[in-house]
């Protein structure tokens, strides 16, 4: 499997999992220009606004190292034209779900919330 197989594979995982969880999906693959939110989901009557990093298990890096400040201020820039272009008044989060690829095909899912904060 290629990485973006792997990747793919990767977000349909971390779908069910949300989905299991108690978010409502309400966009995947969202872009605005060259800025794209993985999922946005709602919960509890919050925005969750979730980055979706995925490896092959065992990898030179783990998923959450991908997670760095330069990807933060690129989500941040397209979730402020998200929620100004959906009218959304919710309170927000910014989430990150972690999945490494096992070499027996399955998918281990880290859901790591609020995992950097905004001052709006």
């Amino acid at each position: 499997m290629n990485t973006q197989e792997i990747g793919q594979k990767g977000e349909e995982a971390a779908v069910r999992y949300l989905i299991d969880n108690g978010f409502e999906i309400l966009h995947r693959n969202w872009r605005s220009g060259r800025y794209e939110l993985d999922i946005t989901a709602r919960r509890d009557g919050v925005l969750h606004i979730i980055e979706v990093k995925c490896r092959k298990a065992g990898g030179l890096t783990c998923p959450e190292e991908a997670m760095t400040r330069t990807k933060f201020n690129r989500l941040l820039h397209a979730a402020r034209h998200y929620i100004a272009l959906y009218n959304l008044d919710l309170d927000s989060q910014f989430d990150l779900i972690a999945v490494d690829y096992t070499l027996t095909g399955k998918y281990e899912i880290r859901y790591i919330p609020d995992v950097m904060h905004t001052r709006w």
